[in-house]
Parts: C-alpha cells; structure tokens; sequence
C-alpha cells in the first residue's frame, strides 16, 4: 500500500518522529508511479532526479530542526498548463514539446515555499480544451476505477494521479469544470477557488476571464491546506483580487446547523442519470439529519450557460492562442517558404483538432459582422448567470447538486460527438461563468463509478464551502475507498 494513502498529519507525524523520511516517501511514490502509470497515463513528465534532491534537503531541514513549512515534505504533481522552471511545460501539445521554462508560476514558487516536492507533469486535454483528457497530443489517461473508461477532463491526469495513488495532490486548472468534472469521475475532491483568490501568473492561458488553479487532493482538510498555501494577492497577475486570505482549516467543525442549502430545479432535472440524482438525493438528507435547511430554488437562466460559454471561452482562446507562431518559442516547422507559411504550416502541425475546432470558432464569433449577434450576446447572457447565482445567495448560504450528469463514460465514446462531449459540463459551466467558488466531493458510487457532489457558495467565501464539504465527507466514508489497482 502506498503511503500516500495515509492523511496529511499521520505522514507529518511520521517525519517529525523520524520513522519516515522525505526521500522514503518520494522513493515510495516513484515506485507506485513505475508499477502503475504505464496502465493510467497521468504523467508526462517526471521529475524523478529533482524530486530526490529536494527530497534530501527537506531531510536536512528536518535534522536541523528548520521551520517547516504548512506541506513539508508532500510529493505534489502539476497540471502540465502551469509552467514550472526547468521543467518540460507541453500542455499536452505537440507545439510545446520542447518548451522548458525558466521561471515557475506562482502557485508552483508558493508550493516551493511550503516544502513540497514537485514529481513531475501531468498529462491534460491539450491546451486545457476537452472534457475526457482524450485530446492529448500524447496519450489518453485512463480512469483508475475502470481502464476502459475516461478520468474527465481537461485535468485528467491531476485526478488520476491522486486517485492512483500516484501523487498526494495534485494542481489542476478549471475553466468551465476541468477540475471538479474529472474529481467526480475518479472518486477525489476538487476544489475551483473564486476567479482571482489563486493567482493564474504562469497558467498558459486559455480563457483569460475564466481560467482558474485549484487543488486536487483525497480528502476536504487536504484541499483546505493546499488552498491555504497557494491563495493570496499578486502583483504579477492583473486578475489578483486582494481580499484577506482567512484560516481555511477553521472551517471544518463538522458543524452545518441552521445553514441554508439551496438545490436548483436546473441541476436535477432533465438529463441527470436517475442513479446520480439519488446519490445526490442521499447526500442532501445526509446534510439534512445534520441539521441544514435544505429547499429547492430556480437558477433560470442555465440553460444558456454552455452556449455562451463556449463562444466566450473560444472567442478568448483564439487571442491567447495567438502567440503560438512557430517563431518565439515552441515547435517550428521546417521547409516554409516564406512567414505566412511559416506560421500556417507550424499551427497546422502543431495545434489538435479540437484546438482548431475551438480557435475557429472563436475567430468567427469574434470577426465583423458576427461579433455582436454571437460575443456580445454571450456577455449578456453571462450576466444573467451571475445574477441568478446573486439572487439565490441572498437567502441561502450553499448551492448544492450533482458535479456531472452521469459517471465516467468509456474512453471514444463520444470523441467523435463534441456536442455531446460539451454537454458533460452543463452542471459546472454556470459556476465558472459566475467567478464563484465550488468543490467537488465523492458521494457515492454507481456500478462501481464514483458519482461527484458540488458545493457552489458566494465569491470568496471558501470558508462556508469547506464547511459544508467537511462536514459531510466526517459523516460518510466514500473518500476513503480507492479503485483496486
């Protein structure tokens, strides 16, 4: 069994009593990573040598009697859209795959100062674009309770790999679910922090307005504890919101008595399996005997969140996507006759279909003509996404209900339907269109899958969508299960 099965302060435990050492556990992690990724595909780089060495000085402190830092010693793994110095940043692209930055983002520097070990790179869909990790240049990953099924996307390896066993946590980034869609999937929590609390300064930009880096981690304290060490300002980040960072560990009384829980009509209605509603409907009694209110309310506007969603979030892409040229850095292609088929010729070999898919799309609804009948259009509708989520919050604390509409779906199932594929974040758009926080948290399995519960709360209240999550993970036991690997 690995020992990244045990909680945060058993292995803290451990290494102040001297009964493990840093190296041993990154040494033991390697080792589930060699026996086990070949069948997962979480990984695309690793940082084995690297890992050691910083495995050896954090040693050092610890003999030393050094201050230690809020995740000492942790072997934590990175989505591979976070840039990290020295280390192969690809994106799950062919463009990038020889792209070796020379600074760290600054989610991966704060994670540096909290005495974390970096592993490696995981594998994602390419430029974060995708929902089954099954748009990666390089290989799919594979669910580690079923290998024949997707682990969600686009932060698929993140989930895979803390569900493996692979990693103690993991950083993923969520544009419209990409790190509570694949939490869901693979039975782990996944945390999507307001738009602005994390800093997205080294996060290879997507959709600029959307786009935000969350934890990965086995349980709700873990979540707390990462969210802690990487919230805060910074200058370096133009969306930084500077709000006071409060004790995120503070939240998790066990306590939910007399909070308001709302469960949208939207999200439980046409389109959710009837097996994930019931999950879902357990879990809210399961809050409920705990002494929440629970009532029903309307988010009306849902049902245009996926279509202004995916024109803004591609009207975005294709500007950021720009500066892929084959010129400043990434993959050139060879044997172009002049700049213009340099540039074609290095997009056109270096960039997936459903990178095109989504860069064409934007462009269009971007360019003259088109830009008020489909962007603007997609801007209002936005607003009243936002509004919605305004309304319900001035009575009610939480909105609760499914992460995904059905569990993991088998790997090329819908590859060939990108409708289809969209639709499987109808339940997480509306959040990343409103800039709100949620967490996803196991509460159940159906036919052996895990089914995800989602707790939405008010901006930048963490604290409340951490107690509420806690609260119901100390009341039930499906966090503790992993897949038989």
């Amino acid at each position: 069994m690995s020992l990244l099965n045990e909680n945060l302060k058993t292995i803290h435990s451990k290494l102040h009593d001297k009964e493990l050492s840093v190296l041993e556990l990154v040494e033991d992690t390697f080792r589930v990573i060699a026996e086990r990724d070949a069948r997962i595909g979480a990984y695309l780089t690793l940082n084995e040598e690297g890992a050691k060495n910083t495995a050896r000085r954090l040693d050092d402190k610890l003999s030393s009697g050094e201050q230690r830092g809020l995740l000492f010693g942790l072997p934590a793994a990175i989505k591979d859209n976070i840039v990290t110095e020295g280390i192969r940043t690809t994106c799950a692209s062919q463009f990038l795959s020889n792209f070796n930055p020379v600074y760290d983002a600054t989610v991966v520097r704060k994670l540096r100062e909290a005495d974390t070990v970096t592993l490696g790179k995981l594998n994602m869909d390419e430029f974060a674009m995708g929902g089954s990790n099954e748009n990666s240049s390089f290989h799919p990953v594979h669910n580690p309770w079923d290998l024949e099924r997707v682990p969600g996307g686009s932060s698929g390896g993140s989930a895979a790999s803390v569900a493996a066993g692979e990693a103690y946590f993991a950083l993923g980034s969520d544009t419209g679910g990409s790190i509570r869609q694949p939490a869901s999937y693979c039975g782990v929590v996944g945390l999507k922090p307001t738009y602005g609390l994390v800093s997205r300064f080294g996060l290879v930009a997507f959709a600029s307005s959307l786009d935000q880096i969350g934890p990965v981690t086995k349980n709700v304290e873990d979540a707390a504890y990462v969210l802690q060490a990487i919230a805060g300002y910074d200058s370096m980040d133009s969306t930084s919101a500077n709000v006071e960072i409060p004790d995120y560990l503070s939240a998790l009384t066990g306590d939910v008595k007399g909070l308001r829980v709302a469960v949208p009509k939207e999200y439980m209605g046409e389109g959710v399996d009837a097996a994930v509603k019931e999950k879902v409907q357990a879990a809210l009694q399961v809050l409920e005997s705990m002494g929440a209110i629970v009532e029903e309310v309307s988010l009306p506007h849902t049902e245009y969140a996926v279509a202004a969603y995916y024109l803004l979030a591609s009207s975005e892409a294709s500007s950021n996507l720009a500066r892929f040229d084959g010129v400043r850095y990434g993959v050139r292609a060879g044997q172009s006759g002049n700049l213009l088929d340099l540039y074609h010729e290095s997009r056109s070999q270096g960039f997936g279909s459903e990178v095109k898919r989504r860069i064409m799309l934007g462009t269009y609804a971007l360019s003259s003509g088109y830009y008020d009948a489909f962007y603007l259009k997609a801007q209002k509708a936005r607003t009243l996404i936002k509004r919605d989520f305004d309304q319900v919050f001035e009575q009610y604390d939480v909105i609760i209900g499914p992460t995904a509409p059905t569990t993991a779906f088998k790997l090329g199932a819908q590859v060939d339907d990108p409708l289809t594929m969209y639709l499987n974040d109808i339940l997480t758009i509306p959040v990343s269109l409103a800039g709100v926080p949620a967490i996803s948290v196991p509460c159940g399995f159906v036919e052996g899958l895990p089914v995800g519960l989602q707790i939405i709360g008010k901006a930048f209240d963490e604290h409340t969508v951490l107690r509420v999550a806690g609260a119901f993970e100390q009341n039930t036991e499906y966090h503790t299960q992993r897949p038989n690997l």
